[in-house]
């Protein structure tokens, strides 16, 4: 209780009561992050993506570079975190290391950017269950799977973070002995390519330049590497967030890294034909998933269909931890009157602790983007460019403060000490390249589409929200927490 107390007093010093349940250890602030990011999800969703693209260099070549630059991302991102332990995450960063407009503007990059991941999320996992449960793949049966999964994981949501971490933790479970029992069947039961194999440059869709293929293929590691702020968001229902959440966003991506690593390999090694798998369907003509398909031929159908399933599991657990991240950063903006209604979606539900009206939001949002859309590699581009820019506009605000010699890393538990400066410059760097590679052809409606959004949040700000919202309490109220003892 000490512990509870501390982090309650903490937190009040920027302003905030303690309405959210504070029940989340270090394990489970860690799982939130692992089961978002998901390797079953991002790295079997779109392996078929990146397979076109780049071949089976783009799975041995492509994931650990995406791995190695992502964990500077993640790592600028930890001390910012331990700086700032509250729900608004990178909106509050950036909002009092760039002011109010930069931190409106994150946070709403943030909440569209978690809406498209979970539109993707989910959507995938009905592309998963239903050839499980023998059912034809088609929109309207994928539509009917895809909402009823959104509301399951709403309602979970709804009833009590507390039964959310417990899944959470269960998920970890599951991504870990899903891999293992994948990759131990791929290499001990199913024919194998000889190492060769996996540094074959295959271009399968036509491009000229292999090079800008395979950068293009980069989509499906990256995709993988979102939404790990999630840590961060749940600072304000973590013990200790000042030191648990920073390692929650680090190790989520550094496990997550070295696992898909050895998911990758397993599948990419079991395939017997590249363009049967990119071509694969089901009996009634319907384009299946190219992890089924090497699934399939390499395992036979019925195991084929286990592991299926058995993705799908994880599929879920992902969306169930999306649909809370993104409903603390919506709560959290509306908190501080950074909403439409924001006297609604800062409700929080008095049984069970939880921003209920925020997370009912989010899921008719998700189901809103996944039929604007209506594909999957559109709305992932779409959901990474918007998270990455996101995750390193306040990294680059905090560069530029601790450059002009402000005392924000002062109050960071968990720092970079003197590397802090080179690593925020090689994880802006790398973020503003993958940011422009995104939204190039074929993924152009991304970028249109992030492009529409930026000029109606440009005019609404400039309209409405410039004169009524003044930023995070903490900050108006000029509560100084860099100048704080921790």
């Amino acid at each position: 209780m000490p512990q509870v107390r501390s982090d309650q007093e903490d937190l009040r010093r920027f302003g905030y009561a303690q309405e959210l349940f504070r029940s989340m250890g270090g394990f489970s602030n860690f799982a939130i992050s692992f089961s978002i990011i998901s390797i079953l999800t991002g790295a079997v969703t779109l392996y078929g993506y990146g397979l076109e693209m780049g071949g089976p260099l783009e799975m041995t070549l492509g994931w650990p570079l995406a791995t190695l630059f992502t964990l500077a991302v993640a790592a600028s991102m930890a001390e910012l975190c331990s700086a700032y332990p509250t729900a608004g995450a990178m909106y509050h960063w950036a909002a009092d290391l760039g002011g109010p407009g930069a931190g409106w503007l994150v946070a709403w990059l943030n909440i569209f950017g978690l809406i498209a991941a979970q539109a993707g999320i989910n959507y995938s996992c009905a592309q998963f269950i239903l050839p499980f449960l023998g059912l034809p793949s088609t929109a309207r049966n994928l539509l009917l799977m895809f909402a009823f999964i959104l509301i399951t994981q709403g309602a979970l949501n709804h009833w009590g973070v507390k039964l959310v971490a417990i899944l959470n933790d269960l998920s970890v479970t599951v991504h870990i002995a899903g891999v293992v029992i994948l990759v131990a069947g791929l290499l001990f039961l199913a024919p194998k390519q000889p190492v060769s194999f996996l540094f074959q440059a295959v271009n399968s869709n036509g491009r000229s330049l292999y090079a800008w293929a395979f950068v293009l293929g980069l989509l499906q590691a990256q995709w993988t590497y979102t939404g790990f702020d999630a840590s961060a968001h749940m600072a304000e229902e973590t013990e200790d967030p000042r030191r648990h959440a920073p390692w929650g966003i680090v190790l989520s991506v550094a496990v997550s890294g070295v696992v898909g690593y050895l998911l990758l390999i397993s599948l990419t090694l079991a395939i017997r034909n590249i363009p049967g798998v990119l071509a694969a369907k089901d009996a009634d003509g319907n384009a299946i998933p190219a992890v089924i398909a090497i699934l399939g031929t390499a395992l036979g159908a019925k195991a084929g269909n286990a592991m299926a399933a058995l993705a799908s599991m994880a599929m879920w657990f992902c969306g169930l931890s999306c649909v809370t991240s993104a409903s603390r950063a919506l709560f959290s903006l509306a908190r501080d009157e950074g909403t439409p209604w924001s006297h609604r979606l800062r409700a929080v539900n008095p049984r069970h602790g939880t921003p209920a009206p925020a997370i009912w939001s989010i899921v008719l949002a998700s189901i809103a983007a996944m039929v604007w859309t209506k594909a999957v590699p559109i709305v992932t581009s779409l959901s990474t460019v918007a998270l990455y820019l996101a995750y390193i506009i306040p990294v680059w605000l905090g560069l530029r403060a601790r450059r002009a010699g402000s005392g924000w890393p002062g109050s960071a538990v968990w720092g970079l000490g003197r590397f802090g400066p080179a690593i925020n410059a090689i994880a802006i760097a790398f973020a503003v390249f993958i940011c422009v590679v995104l939204i190039m052809p074929p993924n152009e409606l991304a970028g249109e589409t992030l492009a529409g959004l930026l000029i109606a949040l440009a005019i609404l700000y400039a309209v409405a929200a410039r004169h009524r919202y003044k930023g995070p309490k903490w900050s108006h109220h000029e509560v100084a927490m860099r100048e704080s003892n921790v």
